[in-house]
């Protein structure tokens, strides 16, 4: 059951960061890959908790929706224009 919630939680994690990058990528705001990164860190002080786990997972999945602007080290600002994909790593 466990391996289950933190796939999940991994996916919807992807699922918000991909939502985020097609509806919010014109918002001059931080990259979400930052709040993945956060998160997946900040889990692994409540690793021995219950939500320790799936809070990194979805940090995970929220980190990987954004892997391009990470490998760009963009940080702030916003997505380039062009056409918005769901499905991939944009």
């Amino acid at each position: 059951m466990d391996i289950i919630l933190t796939a999940i939680a991994c996916f919807i994690g992807y699922i918000i960061g991909r939502i985020g990058h097609v509806l919010g990528g014109q918002i001059r705001s931080p990259h979400h890959w930052i709040y993945g990164l956060i998160l997946a860190i900040g889990g692994m002080f409540f690793v021995k908790e219950y939500f320790g786990i799936p809070t990194i997972m979805f940090g995970v999945g929220l980190f990987v929706s954004d892997l391009d602007d990470f490998i760009q080290l963009k940080f702030y600002g916003v997505d380039a224009k062009g056409k918005k994909r769901f499905w991939g790593i944009d």
